[in-house]
């Protein structure tokens, strides 16, 4: 995995990150996305962080919170 400077943050970010709005995926905006329970959550997490990936976008916002 490729590591960029975030920024004068100092922090080392991946060139790749991973969205995880479809976590939950309920209601009429995020259901369209798509619909990750918490088994497939935690099969995606995992094979980002064995990839190297450690920047993850989520927010309380998605899926009413079931995304985090």
């Amino acid at each position: 995995m490729d590591y960029r400077r975030l920024g004068a943050s100092g922090l080392k970010v991946p060139a790749l990150s991973f969205g995880a709005g479809t976590f939950g995926g309920s209601g009429p905006l995020f259901g369209a996305w798509g619909n990750s329970d918490a088994t497939e959550a935690r099969r995606l997490v995992d094979i980002c962080l064995e990839a190297g990936v450690n920047l993850f976008d989520t927010a309380d916002v998605y899926s009413n919170g079931a995304s985090e």
